[in-house]
């Protein structure tokens, strides 16, 4: 076929929001200004209402690895002991940079497409001079998504502080900020938050600038008590990204007027619909036991390298998937939910995955993914009586 839309279906970048991509264009607002003022302080009073928290919350330039560098840089001590619960390569991310800072980690490992099970984070809690525990909410590279809550409620009978990775976690899973104790929370733009990549978010409780006190690790550009004092005042630090801003303030009103929480049942029913999907055409989850509803990882067929049906994707249909990472490359691909993505986006990718796999020799009923994807839709959002009287 000769035309081929683009479409971006992976979990970061995701696809923009229109509004929010031409709210963009008003960026010629000098940063040192009433305009900017109202711009800054908007964004993040809409930023903590949408996250339901009046906690601190501090806009980066930066991608979310800079809010998670931050993050530890800012309220940490060389040589503090943490907890790093690490199931995938983010997790490993989390490892990297503790490290990087000359803290001293304990590794809590799981297997790739499996979560630490929340029991044996809380057994690790009593370890004497414990200061901080590390989590991915959502575990991007496998599909897995950890237990925040139960983890969250027992980090804060502690005095180690929680910070959380909910980069692919927020707008796809519940995260009660203050009801659960989660002390540090990070975002990233290029998410759920449906605008470009290069900004990130932190909102940082009490308990954890209590932490920031005894800081001795060097910072400079990434200076939180700096940055959350200027932001009272409706600036930042340093020159910021006023084109990001215009975008994510737009987009926020469109989460506001939808509802945080029906943002996050969007991406559910999406992941549902696709577990569905992939189970009829026989294909298994490489994260069964913890599936996270931000991104659905399939494992390949028998035999198939995934990046088969990533270079298929985007050859036959200009659809953008996503690969395996390091280990997992041509083992799995990935399929994200998380955003400014709908049922017709489903539908198509679903029906484009059976043509791909009938086309490389596997037996399919065209049609039959989209199907179980349509049902779980029809169970969702037409009402019994209507789908009886269709029978």
């Amino acid at each position: 076929m000769h035309i081929r839309k683009t479409r971006l279906l992976t979990p970061g970048p995701t696809p923009l929001y229109p509004p929010a991509l031409h709210a963009m264009m008003a960026a010629d607002i000098h940063h040192r200004t009433q305009d900017f003022v109202k711009l800054y302080k908007a964004t993040v009073n809409d930023l903590k209402e949408i996250l339901v928290t009046s906690h601190d919350v501090i806009p980066l330039v930066a991608s979310g690895t800079g809010a998670m560098e931050a993050s530890v840089s800012n309220l940490f001590r060389r040589g503090d002991k943490v907890l790093v619960v690490s199931a995938g390569k983010f997790g490993e991310r989390w490892v990297q940079i503790v490290k990087a800072y000359g803290l001293d980690p304990i590794v809590l490992k799981a297997e790739y497409g499996q979560a630490v099970p929340a029991s044996e984070v809380t057994a690790k809690l009593s370890e004497p001079g414990l200061r901080g525990v590390f989590l991915q909410a959502s575990e991007t590279s496998t599909g897995a998504a950890h237990d925040v809550e139960t983890i969250g409620r027992a980090v804060a009978q502690t005095d180690a502080i929680l910070v959380v990775d909910a980069i692919t976690g927020l707008g796809t899973m519940p995260l009660d900020i203050e009801g659960w104790g989660l002390d540090v929370v990070i975002g990233g733009s290029q998410k759920a938050f449906m605008i470009p990549p290069g900004l990130a978010f932190l909102s940082i409780s009490p308990k954890a600038w209590r932490h920031a006190e005894t800081c001795d690790l060097p910072h400079f550009y990434f200076d939180l008590k700096k940055e959350a004092q200027n932001a009272r005042e409706g600036q930042s630090s340093w020159t910021p990204s006023t084109a990001l801003l215009l975008s994510l303030n737009a987009a926020l009103l469109y989460v506001k007027s939808i509802g945080m929480e029906r943002l996050v049942e969007n991406a559910q029913l999406l992941a549902k619909a696709t577990h569905a999907a992939v189970a009829r055409l026989g294909l298994k989850l490489f994260a069964p036991d913890a599936p996270g509803a931000a991104v659905t990882a399939v494992c390949a067929p028998d035999g198939m390298d995934s990046g088969v049906i990533v270079r298929e994707f985007r050859d036959r249909f200009g659809s953008i998937i996503a690969n395996g990472q390091g280990s997992m490359k041509g083992k799995i691909f990935r399929i994200a939910h998380l955003g400014y993505f709908d049922f017709g986006d489903l539908f198509s990718v679903i029906a484009e995955l059976e043509l791909i796999l009938l086309a490389n020799g596997l037996p399919v009923t065209l049609g039959s993914g989209v199907a179980a994807a349509q049902q779980v839709y029809a169970e969702a959002a037409i009402p019994a009586g209507a789908r009886a009287g269709r029978a």
